[in-house]
């Protein structure tokens, strides 16, 4: 899932695979292809830089690794909220999940 999700953040962006990597701290001359292995599932990053990924594409690092589409969209849209709003998305879901 690691790799289909990291691909679909990197496109939103518009960022090449090169230039998320090295925004990502990783050595401008293996950026590109590290990327690229990470997207074909060949190789799977250390927890660091899958968090150093996350930060670049500005996107919660669990949304990397959420399988459920919904779920991972449900990230994505309170990553992007301010705490004030978070609190309320939570006792919104909290009050669907009871009734």
């Amino acid at each position: 899932m690691f790799s289909k999700r990291l691909k679909q953040a990197r496109l939103r962006t518009d960022l090449t695979q090169e230039q998320l990597g090295i925004l990502a701290g990783i050595d401008e001359f293996s950026a590109s292809a590290r990327v690229n292995q990470y997207e074909k599932g060949k190789h799977a990053p250390t927890v660091q830089t899958s968090q150093r990924l996350a930060r670049a594409l500005l996107i919660p690092t669990s949304f990397l690794y959420e399988e459920d589409d919904l779920l991972a969209n449900l990230l994505l849209i309170a990553g992007r909220l301010s705490k004030e709003k978070k609190r309320a998305l939570v006792a919104a879901a909290e009050s669907l999940a009871q009734e």
